[in-house]
């Protein structure tokens, strides 16, 4: 078919259907969508509660554990250990569809009574590492989020295969790092923001496969440089010695002094290395992609969000996770040798052919499952034969046509919409939609969204961030008991023996601000770098496409002119 333009119906602006698309469609036998891309990935980013943590009691072992769940919500809540076991079955809630009611109000008494996982992580990260959330593959490891195959990390956002790292974000393939983003196969680096392939570097800018450089920016295949100017070795080591690191006050004018020189150079126009025919930013080993955002190996993909683990093929409107993935549609948190799964969230793990599961793992041929755990031929969690179960299956896709289900705003959902925003387990200020789509509290229940006020939280704070001893060296043994009062939010937070070790082995000072704090401004500075703007070249003039705007960087150079300057 051409290309089509059509109006959203539920923010009724125009977008566009490209003829690449309808073959998309027509392959995996969905019609086309209703919504516009940013009101789909709005709708999938409500049911993603990636940080948000809580203390609620489990419903099967009665055990108060950590829970992406606040007490309150109504929902069957067991922890991941409970959830996981043989001690219950998903079977035991299946139900007949009824005919006589719209599929979506059907399915939201399933997703309150079957129960479901409080934290997304794998029992051997249970087992390990039980302070993180939406991660597997973990081993010794403490507040990551969206995390995969890491050990001994801390304190992360999209941490990707990487090995004693504190405070670092989107990360993959790095060790014994402190205080990175956005970095790739680095070792030993501190303060590292987009550097690649680099070895005992210290706050530099996008920076590739460079050796002890310290405060430079835009450096390539370098060794020996302070602030962008060169030293032999020996003058190297002895200029960095003026500068101990373990001091939080020198750290942090040194931090201070490198963002500003780092200001001297051009960005990198954006990040699509070893890449083809991409639109968007932060998509690496990829081809024929569009609209894509942090992604790794993928093809043929468009409205891709946070998917570095690849191979990701023939996919739309995915957010979160991949894993080996192809032929899947309108999902949020799904991967790991999947197939053919449709408007799925947090689902996954050798999954085939499912459409509108919630925490389906396993097995194939699932519609309108909540935990089901491997099985074939279940609807609403119950098991058919085979032909029973196609003949159920497309009598429930004409129902959900000919009875659709209304949301608050007059919005319609038959066969091929993503779950409704008010059918979300989670508050929408809880989820990553509030990140990237900020709505008011008036907003929200506006439109029939849950809105969770702040716990009002007392501290018995021991220790204000401003009296912590200025060097590590001069930290007690009792500091692992104190409360330290965080110098931004002011809520208490306690350092652990692991970052001590650490911080004491790399000579870096305490931090002086919590987790959740630290963790956040990373997240928002990637955020903000998710943003297109079309610009033009300042040095040849030719149009291109970056996350950075006329008004943040004026000079702004194409890739080719670019490449051409860093040295």
């Amino acid at each position: 078919m051409p290309e089509e333009k059509r109006s959203c119906q539920n923010c009724e602006q125009n977008f566009n259907i490209e003829s690449a698309d309808f073959d998309f469609y027509k392959k995996i036998s969905v019609p086309p969508p209703t919504w516009c891309p940013k009101c789909r990935l709005q709708r999938r980013l409500a049911t993603f509660n990636l940080r948000t943590l809580y203390k609620r009691v489990c419903d099967l072992c009665k055990k108060e554990k950590i829970s992406m769940y606040p007490p309150e919500a109504p929902y069957r809540v067991y922890c991941p250990a409970c959830w996981w076991s043989d001690a219950w079955d998903p079977l035991d809630y299946g139900r007949d569809y009824d005919f006589s009611r719209p599929f979506f109000e059907q399915f939201k008494e399933l997703w309150r009574e079957v129960p479901i996982l409080g934290l997304s992580i794998d029992l051997p990260t249970e087992k390990s590492s039980p302070y993180n959330n939406h991660c597997g593959h973990l081993k010794n490891c403490y507040l990551l989020f969206h995390a995969d195959f890491s050990e001994d990390c801390a304190y992360g956002t999209v941490v990707f295969r990487d090995k004693m790292t504190i405070d670092c974000s989107l990360l993959r393939l790095c060790e014994l790092s402190y205080d990175c983003i956005n970095n790739f196969k680095n070792s030993r680096c501190i303060g590292a923001d987009h550097t690649i392939e680099s070895i005992e570097c210290v706050f530099t800018r996008n920076c590739t496969n460079c050796q002890n450089c310290f405060g430079s920016a835009n450096l390539h295949n370098k060794k020996y440089h302070i602030f962008n100017k060169p030293y032999a070795k020996e003058d190297y080591f002895r200029e960095i010695k003026k500068w101990d690191l373990g001091s939080y006050k020198t750290y942090q004018e040194l931090k201070k002094n490198s963002e500003a020189h780092w200001k001297k150079f051009p960005p990198k126009p954006r990040f699509d290395d070893r890449s083809v025919h991409i639109q968007g930013n932060y998509v690496f080993d990829s081809k024929n992609c569009k609209d894509c955002f942090e992604v790794g190996g993928a093809q043929d993909c468009k409205y891709l969000l946070m998917m570095p683990e690849g191979p990701t093929r023939d996919t739309y409107d995915v957010t979160s996770w991949g894993n080996n993935m192809d032929l899947c549609y309108e999902c949020c948190v799904v991967g790991e040798n999947v197939s053919g799964v449709k408007f799925s969230q947090e689902a996954g793990i050798n999954l085939y052919n499912a459409e509108y599961c919630k925490l389906s793992t396993g097995g194939s041929d699932h519609f309108g499952c909540v935990s089901m755990k491997k099985g074939k031929y279940v609807v609403l969690n119950k098991i058919y034969p085979e032909d029973e179960y196609k003949k159920v299956r497309e009598r429930i896709i004409e129902h959900m046509s000919e009875m659709p289900y209304s949301d608050a705003q007059g919005n319609t959902y038959s066969y091929g919409e993503f779950f409704p925003m008010e059918l979300s387990p989670f508050p929408y200020n809880d989820s990553l939609a509030q990140d990237f789509f900020p709505l008011t509290k008036e907003e929200a229940e506006q439109k029939s969204l849950v809105w969770r006020a702040s716990d009002a939280r007392e501290y018995a704070i021991t220790k204000p961030a401003e009296d912590l001893p200025d060097h590590i060296k001069d930290v007690p043994a009792g500091i692992l008991k104190e409360v330290i009062g965080c110098v931004s939010c002011r809520r208490g937070f306690k350092i652990i023996q692991m970052e001590l070790d650490f911080l004491k082995s790399m000579n870096l000072p305490l931090p002086r601000e919590c987790p959740n704090c630290r963790i956040g401004k990373k997240f928002q500075k990637w955020l903000k770098n998710l943003r297109i703007f079309k610009r033009a070249c300042s040095k040849c003039g030719a149009g291109f496409e970056t996350s950075y705007p006329k008004e943040e960087t004026e000079y702004i150079l194409c890739k080719k002119c670019y490449l051409q300057e860093v040295v």
